[in-house]
């Protein structure tokens, strides 16, 4: 089984530099907020923040590999992801064995999709029923 990524962030990004990430668990919700970039997308603001609600979430990461781990292969999506700094939702084959053993339990029951988001410094993955982007 192949592993299938689909861009989520077609007219948002999270700033390149210093996206200040937030991680809030609400309940079953988790809550990921961050700086918008403002120079590449219309709409924003400077210091303009968003988030990414994710309803259901079952789980959680926010693992250390950056830009230079990923593009010298430390993250297992590294040579297989379309792009470093980018939002996703990954289905197939999440290579799971590659993966660290830091995950955050919010309950036993199971999303149903897998989230990534290449941040800065971090890699984001979550797995929820569904998401929502919010403008802050």
């Amino acid at each position: 089984m192949n592993t299938k990524f689909v861009h989520l962030n077609k007219n948002w990004n999270a700033e390149p530099n210093a996206p200040e990430e937030e991680i809030e668990v609400i309940n079953n919700d988790l809550s990921l907020s961050f700086v918008v970039n403002p120079w590449a997308y219309e709409g924003f603001q400077e210091n303009q923040r968003a988030k990414i609600l994710f309803h259901g979430c079952s789980k959680w990461r926010n693992g250390k590999t950056n830009d230079e781990g990923w593009y010298s292969g430390q993250c297992r999506f590294s040579k297989i992801a379309p792009d470093w700094g980018e939002f996703y939702e990954i289905s197939g084959n999440l290579l799971l064995e590659k993966c660290p053993n830091d995950w955050h339990i919010i309950n036993n029951k199971s999303g149903n999709k897998h989230f990534l988001f290449y941040l800065r410094d971090t890699t984001f993955e979550c797995d929820a029923e569904s998401y929502e982007f919010i403008h802050l």
